[in-house]
């Protein structure tokens, strides 16, 4: 059936893209009128008519086939000096639409015409219903302008989405381009869409259908017309694109099959391999949800229901909402300040919130100046100078401060005096959380110690004693000999050997103690990899044993030192090494005592292995605190720490150990071998319990040690943020508070059960249950919400604490606790390849109550976290509150999370403090 349709040349409204028939079936004849406009081929007003060619399928449904321009049209062109080929693009497009439209009204004339005699029962109703509905949506996006209530559905995402990234497209395809053309399988990358290579090809099938071209090849005009249409900022132009995608065969209807087809597909662009096990599934049930009628296809108004209001099938969508008034009310600090208040507020929260690491840095730099100070003097009154000059006086003070830092960078790795610390009031002006970066202090100012002490005796002492006259010479003698010494003769002595053992054993541990060395950042071909990773690390500083040794026998031997009680070094050293041996050895003997017994060993996705143990009686502990691991099937001396991730209520300990360095890798393949594959539903990819028939390697424990989350419960509000493994200090915690508020409120219930409250008419209260009542145990819990954000890259991730967040979801009654998930690898809300996933994540927790990415009741959101949206809502939340902020995790996302803190300590009535975790 061909039907003429008259279009003005001058429309200026937003084009809508055609859909072509598949012309798989043979089109029957359809007898009707002829187009709105009138059969004439041209019209008098000087409008261009086109051909429209529509196909009457054997299912009764009605198939645009093409829009071609009618032989008027044409000539009228050709008379005006343009060809046929250049036929409006915005013409047909316009065109197009007004047919769909005569395409859509003429199949429900057909249907209503055909139902008395070929429709099933019930259908006439069922097509009634859907119109009635399809009314109705059009009237709701009609009223609430829904339609901007999205952002997008774009299809190019990041630095593509600038109005000049076709410059970079040509350059793209310039590169890829084999005679003029590019293939499909370069289109990905031309358009930076790499990541999702299916997605992008289907794309780019959808958008040759849309041109009745099934090619492999497209030119550089034809990839114009291709980036237009997919950056049109249109959301109807957009939409129609991702229909077309779904809807394969260009009927204008979506079945289940099809639906299913584009789950998986954005599934594999969102790299979630467990969601196209369950694409039948899920694709069901948006056909339940969208299909009441159960007509079996759904339509293009339909999907954007789904999309434009897949926010009210979930009440969790807007997340710590607030109110402006509470809003303004709180960050009532946002006014305009002068630029010196300014400064001032944020010195102020700056000395507020390092003040404990300002005073121990300015103690321990003051009584260093002053050690190298009192010694400089001391030789420069002695006669040595006279020889030796300025020489002798530096290097005798950078020895003296040596002194001091080899003693007490023992200190700060003395953790079980230090977790004993934290619990007394030295935890008020001491900053035990920074004990790790004190240690790394320490040692920076060792190895400037040592260029100054041992640089000025090599390059400068010893040549000038050795150039000295023998009347300058000999008041020295009784130090170095009657005969002058030469140089090879003082390096070769006592104290020149146990110096050079010494600058060899610290050159060696400071090494590989560094970032690049200890993380195997540093790639090193064989033997030489050994140099790096933890193993590396662990035993090189192990060093620091001959470094002791020598430096006592180093200090006892001292040139120019004759009387003993002169000789200082063991003084320094006496307190600080015996408090380290007393640690190591209670260590030793501690851990030998806990004898723990493996419960279970679960293998996660990810290389992530969790350990459940058996609890020693005497193991006590805080959550956010960690222990000591040693594996003797691994190594028989190296101990890791690993966060506690049981609560301390539990009758058992657990930690979870993510594969990242050779002892880690070790562990894995350990427990793998003693590992079954899971049965019965359990989660994991191999399991293993005390009713495993192979051994299970033995584990070690030493422990607990502190950390800076263990003190949570002195906060109002908590604030936890974990990225990947980082989130497992914080999942105790977790445990641990909602614990205490069931614990806190059956304390309350039998507290009113055993001591009911005295009524007035009570005539008489004795003395004794008067007592009783007033001296009844009372739970204060502090802290009255808790805010969760575990930000990770992989779907497998959340299977590590399902059952806790779970668990917490549901015991948390009165929502005490909030938990996000963020998952990195699915694109942002608003972008196309997720554009399924996220309808189909809001409406599968309507029904079912489950996220169907993470698996838990706990919603997941797509990218990353925008924290300075997340601290501003909690801030406006919780006016004049003491929020404590957790982090574990990379040190990149620590910097922002500390920098916004101290922001809005400067804007808000909220305090923000900032802690993160060291290990």
């Amino acid at each position: 059936m061909r039907a003429g349709i008259g279009s003005g040349s001058g429309g200026g409204t937003t084009p809508v893209r055609p859909r072509w028939g598949s012309g798989v079936t043979t089109p029957r004849s359809l007898s009707t009128g002829s187009s709105p406009r009138g059969s004439d081929r041209s019209s008098d007003d000087g409008e261009e008519l086109v051909e429209v060619t529509l196909d009457l399928q054997e299912d009764d449904t009605i198939v645009l086939r093409s829009v071609e321009p009618a032989a008027g049209g044409a000539a009228a062109a050709s008379s005006s000096g343009a060809s046929p080929s250049a036929f409006s693009q915005e013409l047909k497009a316009e065109a197009m639409a007004r047919a769909r439209q005569f395409s859509q009204d003429l199949t429900k004339r057909f249907t209503r015409t055909q139902s008395t005699t070929t429709a099933p029962p019930g259908i006439e109703s069922a097509l009634a219903a859907r119109a009635e509905r399809r009314q109705r949506a059009q009237l709701d996006r009609t009223k609430s302008g829904a339609q901007r209530a999205i952002r997008g559905l774009r299809f190019i995402s990041g630095p593509n989405k600038a109005s000049n990234a076709w410059i970079e497209v040509q350059a793209n395809f310039d590169r890829l381009a084999r005679d003029g053309y590019l293939s499909r399988d370069d289109f990905p990358q031309c358009i930076g869409m790499t990541e999702s290579k299916e997605f992008a090809m289907e794309l780019f099938d959808t958008l040759s259908r849309r041109r009745q071209m099934q090619v492999d090849k497209i030119n550089k005009e034809e990839l114009r017309e291709i980036w237009q249409q997919i950056t049109d900022n249109s959301f109807d132009s957009r939409l129609q694109i991702f229909f077309d995608m779904v809807d394969k065969n260009a009927d204008g209807h979506i079945t289940e099959a099809e639906v299913k087809e584009i789950i998986m597909l954005s599934a594999s662009a969102n790299k979630l391999s467990r969601l196209k096990e369950q694409a039948e599934e899920y694709a069901a049930l948006i056909m339940e949800e969208l299909d009441p009628e159960q007509l079996g296809y759904i339509e293009l108004w339909q999907l954007e229901t789904l999309l434009l209001q897949k926010d009210t099938y979930v009440n969790y969508s807007q997340a710590l909402s607030y109110t402006s008034q509470a809003l303004s009310q709180n960050l009532a600090g946002l006014r305009k300040r002068s630029p010196i208040r300014k400064i001032s507020t944020k010195l102020s929260y700056y000395l507020e919130d390092n003040w404990k690491r300002l005073w121990v840095l300015a103690l321990w730099i003051g009584i260093m100046a002053g050690l190298f100070i009192w010694k400089f003097i001391q030789y420069r009154h002695r006669y040595v100078f006279n020889v030796m000059g300025y020489c002798v006086t530096t290097a005798k003070g950078a020895a003296e401060t040596l002194k001091l830092n080899m003693a007490i960078i023992l200190l700060p790795v003395c953790r079980n005096t230090i977790t004993w610390l934290r619990n007394t009031r030295a935890a008020r002006a001491l900053p035990f959380d920074d004990n790790i970066n004190f240690h790394k202090t320490i040692a920076a100012a060792i190895v400037v110690g040592v260029i100054l002490h041992g640089g000025l005796h090599l390059v400068c002492d010893f040549p000038r004693l050795i150039g000295s006259s023998e009347e300058k010479y000999a008041p020295l003698g009784k130090y170095f000999g009657e005969t002058k010494p030469t140089y090879l003769t003082l390096v070769k002595g006592v104290e020149g050997i146990t110096g050079v053992i010494m600058l060899v054993c610290m050159i060696i541990a400071f090494t590989l103690a560094t970032r690049w060395f200890r993380r195997s950042l540093v790639k090193l071909p064989k033997p030489f990899d050994k140099l790096t990773g933890f193993n590396a690390f662990w035993y090189s500083h192990h060093l620091f044993i001959i470094v002791y040794i020598s430096l006592v026998i180093h200090g006892e031997w001292l040139y120019l030192i004759r009387i003993w009680y002169k000789r200082t070094t063991w003084m320094y050293l006496a307190v600080p090494v015996c408090l380290y041996v007393g640690e190591r050895t209670l260590r030793f003997f501690r851990s030998g005592s806990y004898s723990v017994r493996l419960l279970k060993v679960a293998i996660y996705p990810g290389n992530v292995l969790t350990l459940q143990m058996s609890k020693p009686p005497t193991f006590r502990y805080k959550s956010g605190q960690y222990m000591f691991v040693q594996c003797p099937a691994v190594s028989p001396f190296e101990w890791h720490p690993f966060s506690i991730t049981s609560a301390p209520g539990d009758d058992y300990l657990s930690i979870h150990v993510r594969q990242l360095g050779d002892w880690t890798r070790e562990l894995k393949r350990v427990f793998s071998a003693a590992c079954e594959p899971p049965v019965g539903g359990k989660s994991g990819l191999l399991r293993a319990d005390e009713t495993t028939k192979k051994a299970l390697p033995k584990l070690l424990i030493d422990g607990p040690y502190g950390s800076p989350a263990q003190d949570y419960s002195k906060y109002d509000v908590l604030l936890l943020v974990g990225l990947g493994i980082g989130a497992t200090p914080f999942i105790s915690i977790l445990k641990d508070l909602i614990n205490s508020i069931i614990k806190m409120e059956e304390e309350e219930e039998a507290s009113g059960d055993l001591y009911p409250p005295i009524g007035r008419n009570k005539a008489h209260v004795d003395l004794d249950t008067l007592m009783r009542i007033t001296s009844k145990p009372k739970r204060v819990l502090k802290t009255t919400n808790a805010y969760f954000y575990w930000v990770t890259r992989e779907q497998g991730s959340f299977d590590w604490f399902k059952g806790v967040m779970n668990e917490i979801a549901e015991l948390d009654q009165r929502n005490i606790i909030e938990m996000h998930n963020y998952l990195t690898s699915v694109y942002e809300e608003g972008d196309a390849r997720s554009a399924l996933i996220t309808m189909l994540q809001a409406l599968n927790h309507a029904k079912n109550g489950v996220d169907i990415v993470s698996g838990t009741k706990v919603r997941t959101h797509f990218a990353r976290p925008n924290f300075k949206k997340v601290l501003s809502k909690i801030a406006s939340k919780h006016p004049y509150a003491k929020i404590g902020v957790f982090y574990c995790g990379a040190p990149v996302l620590a910097q922002e999370l500390s920098d916004l803190c101290h922001d809005f300590n400067g804007r808000c009535t909220s305090k923000f403090e900032f802690h993160k975790e060291h290990f």
